[in-house]
Protein backbone atom coordinates (compact mmCIF):
# COMPACT_ATOMS: atom_id res chain seq x y z
CA UNK A 1 0.00 0.00 0.00
CA UNK A 2 1.36 3.48 -0.83
CA UNK A 3 2.44 5.53 2.15
CA UNK A 4 2.82 9.01 0.68
CA UNK A 5 0.04 11.54 1.07
CA UNK A 6 -2.02 11.70 -2.08
CA UNK A 7 -5.46 12.52 -3.34
CA UNK A 8 -7.63 9.44 -3.62
CA UNK A 9 -10.61 8.67 -5.81
CA UNK A 10 -13.81 7.10 -4.48
CA UNK A 11 -12.85 3.87 -6.25
CA UNK A 12 -9.46 3.82 -4.49
CA UNK A 13 -11.17 4.35 -1.12
CA UNK A 14 -13.66 1.60 -1.92
CA UNK A 15 -10.82 -0.74 -2.96
CA UNK A 16 -8.91 -0.07 0.27
CA UNK A 17 -11.98 -0.79 2.46
CA UNK A 18 -12.66 -3.94 0.43
CA UNK A 19 -9.05 -5.10 0.87
CA UNK A 20 -9.30 -4.45 4.63
CA UNK A 21 -12.52 -6.49 4.92
CA UNK A 22 -11.00 -9.33 2.88
CA UNK A 23 -7.98 -9.30 5.20
CA UNK A 24 -10.33 -9.46 8.19
CA UNK A 25 -12.07 -12.47 6.58
CA UNK A 26 -8.65 -14.04 6.00
CA UNK A 27 -7.76 -14.10 9.69
CA UNK A 28 -6.11 -10.69 9.72
CA UNK A 29 -3.85 -10.81 6.68
CA UNK A 30 -4.44 -9.41 3.21
CA UNK A 31 -3.91 -11.46 0.05
CA UNK A 32 -0.55 -9.72 -0.36
CA UNK A 33 0.50 -10.38 3.26
CA UNK A 34 -0.52 -6.95 4.57
CA UNK A 35 -1.44 -7.21 8.28
CA UNK A 36 -4.94 -5.91 8.96
CA UNK A 37 -3.61 -3.13 11.23
CA UNK A 38 -1.53 -1.72 8.40
CA UNK A 39 -4.74 -0.56 6.72
CA UNK A 40 -5.16 2.01 9.54
CA UNK A 41 -3.56 5.37 10.29
CA UNK A 42 -1.64 5.53 13.58
CA UNK A 43 -4.31 7.77 15.15
CA UNK A 44 -7.36 6.08 13.61
CA UNK A 45 -10.67 5.75 15.46
CA UNK A 46 -12.69 2.54 15.36
CA UNK A 47 -16.15 2.05 16.88
CA UNK A 48 -17.71 -1.38 17.35
CA UNK A 49 -21.01 -1.99 19.19
CA UNK A 50 -20.72 -3.30 22.75
CA UNK A 51 -16.95 -2.67 22.65
CA UNK A 52 -16.86 1.08 22.26
CA UNK A 53 -14.41 3.48 20.66
CA UNK A 54 -10.80 2.49 20.09
CA UNK A 55 -8.41 5.38 19.41
CA UNK A 56 -5.07 4.61 17.80
CA UNK A 57 -3.59 1.41 16.44
CA UNK A 58 -2.72 -0.10 19.86
CA UNK A 59 -6.34 0.25 21.01
CA UNK A 60 -7.64 -1.07 17.68
CA UNK A 61 -5.31 -4.06 18.04
CA UNK A 62 -6.73 -4.71 21.53
CA UNK A 63 -10.28 -4.46 20.20
CA UNK A 64 -9.50 -6.90 17.38
CA UNK A 65 -7.97 -9.26 19.95
CA UNK A 66 -11.06 -9.04 22.15
CA UNK A 67 -13.40 -9.63 19.20
CA UNK A 68 -11.17 -12.36 17.80
CA UNK A 69 -11.58 -14.27 21.04
CA UNK A 70 -15.30 -14.66 20.32
CA UNK A 71 -15.51 -14.77 16.50
CA UNK A 72 -14.07 -17.94 15.01
CA UNK A 73 -14.67 -16.95 11.39
CA UNK A 74 -16.45 -14.34 9.30
CA UNK A 75 -17.14 -14.00 5.61
CA UNK A 76 -18.38 -10.74 4.16
CA UNK A 77 -20.74 -11.16 1.19
CA UNK A 78 -19.08 -8.65 -1.13
CA UNK A 79 -21.69 -9.22 -3.86
CA UNK A 80 -24.35 -7.76 -1.51
CA UNK A 81 -22.54 -4.51 -0.78
CA UNK A 82 -24.28 -1.19 -1.31
CA UNK A 83 -21.76 1.63 -1.40
CA UNK A 84 -22.45 5.28 -0.69
CA UNK A 85 -19.62 7.29 -2.18
CA UNK A 86 -19.41 10.99 -1.40
CA UNK A 87 -16.51 12.32 -3.44
CA UNK A 88 -14.86 13.16 -0.10
CA UNK A 89 -12.84 11.12 2.40
CA UNK A 90 -16.09 9.60 3.72
CA UNK A 91 -17.84 6.55 2.35
CA UNK A 92 -20.36 4.09 3.71
CA UNK A 93 -21.12 0.49 2.90
CA UNK A 94 -23.86 -1.88 3.94
CA UNK A 95 -23.76 -5.60 3.44
CA UNK A 96 -24.23 -9.05 4.86
CA UNK A 97 -22.05 -11.71 6.46
CA UNK A 98 -22.04 -15.23 7.80
CA UNK A 99 -19.69 -16.88 10.23
CA UNK A 100 -19.08 -18.74 13.44
CA UNK A 101 -19.21 -17.14 16.88
CA UNK A 102 -18.17 -19.00 20.03
CA UNK A 103 -21.90 -19.15 20.89
CA UNK A 104 -22.91 -20.53 17.49
CA UNK A 105 -23.12 -19.78 13.78
CA UNK A 106 -24.88 -16.90 12.07
CA UNK A 107 -25.96 -16.09 8.54
CA UNK A 108 -27.72 -12.96 7.35
CA UNK A 109 -31.41 -13.63 6.86
CA UNK A 110 -31.45 -16.82 8.95
CA UNK A 111 -33.52 -15.80 10.86
CA UNK A 112 -34.41 -12.52 9.18
CA UNK A 113 -34.13 -10.59 12.47
CA UNK A 114 -30.75 -12.12 13.37
CA UNK A 115 -27.16 -11.07 12.95
CA UNK A 116 -25.39 -10.72 9.65
CA UNK A 117 -26.58 -7.35 8.35
CA UNK A 118 -24.22 -4.47 8.99
CA UNK A 119 -23.23 -1.00 7.91
CA UNK A 120 -19.88 0.76 8.16
CA UNK A 121 -18.90 4.39 7.77
CA UNK A 122 -15.26 4.94 6.86
CA UNK A 123 -12.98 7.93 6.49
CA UNK A 124 -10.13 7.08 4.12
CA UNK A 125 -7.28 9.32 3.04
CA UNK A 126 -3.59 8.96 2.25
CA UNK A 127 -4.26 5.26 1.56
CA UNK A 128 -5.16 4.57 5.20
CA UNK A 129 -8.39 4.19 7.15
CA UNK A 130 -8.64 7.09 9.62
CA UNK A 131 -12.09 6.28 10.96
CA UNK A 132 -14.22 3.14 10.90
CA UNK A 133 -17.59 3.05 12.66
CA UNK A 134 -19.34 -0.31 12.35
CA UNK A 135 -23.05 -0.68 13.05
CA UNK A 136 -24.49 -4.17 13.58
CA UNK A 137 -26.11 -6.46 16.12
CA UNK A 138 -23.22 -8.13 17.96
CA UNK A 139 -25.53 -10.91 19.24
CA UNK A 140 -24.20 -13.18 16.51
CA UNK A 141 -25.76 -16.41 17.79
CA UNK A 142 -29.17 -14.80 18.39
CA UNK A 143 -29.34 -15.70 22.08
CA UNK A 144 -30.51 -12.31 23.39
CA UNK A 145 -34.21 -12.90 22.69
CA UNK A 146 -35.83 -12.68 26.13
CA UNK A 147 -35.64 -8.87 26.13
CA UNK A 148 -37.50 -8.56 22.80
CA UNK A 149 -41.11 -9.76 23.08
CA UNK A 150 -41.70 -9.46 19.32
CA UNK A 151 -39.24 -12.28 18.75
Amino acid sequence: MPSAAADMTDEQRKALVTAYLKAFDNGGTGHDGTPVLDFFAEDADFFFPKWGLAHGKPAIEKMFGDLGGSIRSVQHHFWTFNWILSGTDLLAVEGTTHGEHRDGPWRAGQPEWGAGRWCGVFEVRDFRIHRAFIYLDPDYAGQDTDRYPWL
